[in-house]
């Protein structure tokens, strides 16, 4: 997508953004993301006569990275509770259906490689007036679409949190490219607006085009009064300060500062590799020793093994075997040198990765809670917890006034985060149940902290005492 352009067009619609130059570290992020980074895992290499095309190796660390941040983050034991019965199941029917639970992992993964994602809640069905103005409880719909900082355009931010944004896509019709641009703004009333325009996107130039004529988009306003003066978008970035350009309000991905160690590891590990290759034995033949005999070559020829010299030459054996020592000791140490740099850059400590001469490996052991990757951890959670209890609080909002759900949208909700790897929970709830078996813990205490409830709801569904009686005294009966 041609970035440049897009800025651009906004720009002509009177909305400054920020500058093309962070898109361009978009993209190289993106390419180590993608593990093909030009002119470094395809470089070209004198030989003493040629110049050859060279493939360099790679451990793909990058994407393995990002990875392991979105499974630490965002994963199946993460929960989302709401106070309300209703409520709850409201947000997780939509959740379900758009697939929340895979998307999530991934946008965490996509945070973890770009530096900035976003959610955008999408009501399907709803009717507008002639002023664009929304008529409540006719949707059949919420629909999430999931956006990356490619497509993601501020607009206007105050300490570092985006009031205004924009948001593309690229559609395809009849065989023809279209850009789909969502502005998100607020009016003169501080109520959010939200426009709606489609430009042809042809050899990445952008030309108008009016909606009424792409197919699948008839039927678009081109402006939405919202009424409310919360946005309907949440932005969602790692919690590390954005060190390319500190005034901007995008994130950066978690691996911007460490490009040279990637550059290591990778070099380290394509030696490894080629010290292999270029170690295969080898016997070294004169000519003569190649000569057939009785019809029959002395050697196979297919064989790899031997190399037959040019010519014969007077001094020498006519077999010698060539056999280079193998330096793995020495790439295997290099190499996990540069991973142990590269995991205490990238906030995990050090040593969280291990090489063992076949593959990458994890930590698995629990991390104390004192360590680097602990307050990492906790760091970026909250940014997180902010932007998923931000989406629950639209939906909620959307439900009333385009569902007519009768939801209560000031519901407490918390986030449960999974902290298995920091805290041995197995552990821990047997350390409880003994405090509850001894009388130290009360029931309802237990019921807060294991079930993620708040006092009112653990009390509420613990059995009253009566009912308890009437049971034992059944039972003697």
């Amino acid at each position: 997508m041609n970035n440049s352009a897009i800025i651009q067009k906004l720009k002509q619609l009177g909305y400054s953004t920020i500058p093309d130059a962070f898109y361009s570290s978009v993209d190289m992020w993106k390419s180590w993301y993608q593990g093909d980074v030009k002119n470094f895992h395809n470089y070209r290499i004198r030989n003493g006569e040629n110049v050859v095309k060279c493939k360099r190796y790679s451990l793909g660390m990058a994407k393995k990275l990002c990875e392991d941040w979105a499974n630490l983050l965002m994963n199946e034991k993460v929960k989302i509770t709401l106070e309300g019965t209703k409520e709850q199941e409201f947000v997780d029917r939509i959740l379900t259906e758009n697939n929340f639970e895979v998307k999530a992992n991934e946008m965490q993964e996509m945070k973890s490689a770009l530096g900035t994602v976003a959610y955008i809640p999408r009501v399907v069905g709803q009717e507008i007036n002639d002023n664009g103005e929304v008529i409540q409880g006719n949707a059949s719909g919420i629909v999430l679409d999931y956006v990356t900082i490619e497509n993601i355009f501020p607009l206007a931010w105050t300490n570092g949190f985006i009031t205004e944004c924009a948001f593309t896509s690229i559609v395809t019709r009849n065989g023809h490219d279209y850009l789909y641009m969502q502005i998100h703004r607020k009016e003169d009333g501080g109520t959010y607006a939200i426009e709606n325009r489609i430009f042809k996107y042809d050899n990445e130039q952008i030309a108008d085009e009016d909606l009424a004529n792409v197919s699948g988009f008839e039927n678009i306003p081109p402006v939405v009064h919202t009424g409310s003066d919360k946005r309907q978008f949440v932005i969602d970035r790692l919690n590390i300060a954005n060190n390319i350009n500190y005034l901007l309000p995008t994130g950066i991905a978690v691996y911007a500062n460490a490009i040279d160690v990637l550059q290591g590891v990778d070099i380290a590990y394509d030696s490894y590799v080629n010290e292999f290759k270029l170690g295969k034995k080898r016997i070294m033949v004169k000519p003569s020793a190649a000569t057939f005999l009785d019809g029959e070559p002395v050697f196979d020829p297919s064989d790899t093994a031997f190399y037959v010299l040019p010519e014969d030459v007077s001094d020498g054996a006519v077999i010698m075997p060539i056999d280079m020592t193998l330096r793995t000791a020495e790439h295997n140490t290099g190499i996990q040198d540069q991973l142990n740099i590269l995991s205490s850059k990238c906030g995990f400590g050090e040593t969280y990765y291990r090489f063992d001469g076949s593959s990458v490996a994890t930590a698995t052991q629990v991390v104390s809670e004192n360590s680097t990757m602990f307050r990492t951890i906790k760091k970026h959670e909250i940014i997180l917890e902010q932007a998923l209890v931000e989406l629950c609080r639209i939906l909620l909002r959307l439900g009333n006034t385009a569902m007519n759900a009768g939801l209560k949208e000031d519901v407490e909700i918390s986030i449960d985060f999974d902290d298995s790897i920091i805290e041995d929970k197995s552990a821990d709830f047997t350390r409880d149940l003994q405090l509850l078996n001894a009388g130290i813990l009360n029931d309802w205490e237990f019921r807060m902290r294991w079930m993620n409830e708040d006092e009112a709801t653990a009390k509420a569904a613990l059995p009253k005492m009566q009912d308890m009686t009437t049971e034992q005294e059944e039972e003697i009966e």
